[in-house]
């Protein structure tokens, strides 16, 4: 089994679950006692958000790229970035190492082709959601992904930084995630395109095809390290 190398922190509230993903999914695979081979490093988020907030996307890169070189150095055969949006800087970070940095946005479209979606919602911080990064790169695998209206995204990126990055998980912002999936128009999907939206609704409770992007990474990174 090959191993993984991990930049968590952003949050910890889903880095706990890549950990528990990739390590279901290892014993799954393999059966009885088996689990992943992983190297972690988790960052402090609190200066990292600063520096999205300012736009600081440089720095933010050679921050990450710092990290992606240590994992390397303790035996990493890949790298996982544990956020959608620091994908922004995923060029800079696979520019830093040789071992590859395995994209969450390959993984997401890979799954979206699976269940057949061309033009999911995508549910995400303002930053992914906003800028090309993400959907750039699923629009060139034929999937048109679609965001909600800019009243709708500025509170889904307040719920996603004020409370599911803190461990808080609040009914009401639940009901108002649902509407606003309800109010989408012409989707055929949905993206849970931040790695916490799944600690706030299940997929069962929608009924589109969902992709929750945290569960498609770890799956992408399993096959990786037993292909």
């Amino acid at each position: 089994m090959r191993t993984l190398g991990l930049i968590g922190g952003m949050s910890a509230e889903s880095t706990a679950l890549y950990y528990a993903h990739l390590n279901r999914l290892a014993r799954e695979r393999l059966g009885g006692l088996h689990s992943a081979r992983l190297v972690i490093v988790s960052i402090d988020f609190a200066p990292l958000a600063e520096m999205q907030a300012k736009g600081e996307w440089e720095a933010a890169g050679l921050m990450l790229a710092e990290e992606a070189r240590r994992l390397q150095a303790a035996g990493a055969e890949a790298i996982l970035i544990c956020a959608n949006t620091m994908h922004l800087v995923a060029d800079a970070v696979q520019a830093a190492v040789d071992a590859p940095v395995l994209h969450i946005a390959d993984a997401t479209a890979d799954r979206l082709q699976a269940v057949g979606s061309r033009r999911p919602l995508l549910l995400a911080t303002r930053f992914t959601m906003e800028k090309d990064f993400y959907r750039d790169r699923l629009a060139a695998r034929g999937i048109d992904a679609v965001v909600p209206e800019a009243a709708d995204r500025q509170a889904l990126h307040a719920i996603i930084y004020d409370e599911l990055c803190q461990g808080l998980i609040r009914p009401p912002s639940k009901a108002a995630v649902l509407e606003m999936i309800g109010r989408a128009r012409g989707i055929d999907g949905v993206i849970f395109g931040c790695t916490e939206i799944g600690l706030l609704i299940s997929p069962d409770e929608l009924t589109l095809p969902v992709v929750d992007t945290t569960l498609a990474h770890a799956e992408a990174a399993m096959d990786f390290a037993l292909g």
